[in-house]
């Protein structure tokens, strides 16, 4: 009578267990896609001319989510001018991760200049706490025309306690 009463109590306990463990490894990104570029990173960006010449460079914080969404803030335009970077990220293939995100910008009159969209790539290194990447940054005027075209290069390591 015991016997059965422990199996029929263990039975469950010992799936939820299991149910519980798969549930932790995914939440923490293991055994999902993009699993390794999950949490939030501090970067340097570097804005070229699409030929080579470095335009500027500033630091930015990027968070990608679990669900693949993308979160970004950076000191390159002070924040009173413009919107967090608000986005979309996937695991393509091995290491490696493609991304977008858009922010809306202002001047300082607080009047809406348009947006920003960036599209790129970015790589996670073996040790899952550097990545390296580019990107492509596309300003529109607030009609929607396309009013500028640069690149980026990404260099960042992860944020962490």
């Amino acid at each position: 009578m015991k016997t059965k009463l422990v199996k029929s109590i263990m039975a469950p306990l010992v799936v939820a267990c299991a149910l519980l463990t798969m549930v932790a490894a995914t939440a923490s990104g293991q055994g999902t896609q993009g699993g390794t570029l999950q949490g939030t990173w501090q970067m340097q960006i570097t804005l070229t001319d699409c030929a080579g010449h470095v335009i500027r460079s500033f630091p930015s914080l990027i968070e990608y989510a679990a669900g693949g969404t993308v979160v970004e803030s950076n000191g390159g335009t002070p924040q009173a001018l413009k919107t967090p970077g608000e986005g979309v990220w996937r695991h393509t293939t091995d290491n490696s991760y493609a991304f977008r995100f858009k922010f809306f910008t202002f001047n300082s009159l607080n009047v809406f200049t348009g947006w920003t969209i960036i599209a790129g790539e970015t790589t996670v290194d073996s040790t899952g706490n550097a990545n390296t990447g580019s990107a492509t940054v596309k300003v529109y005027a607030p009609n929607g025309v396309l009013l500028a075209t640069v690149c980026a290069e990404t260099a960042g390591t992860r944020f962490e306690l």
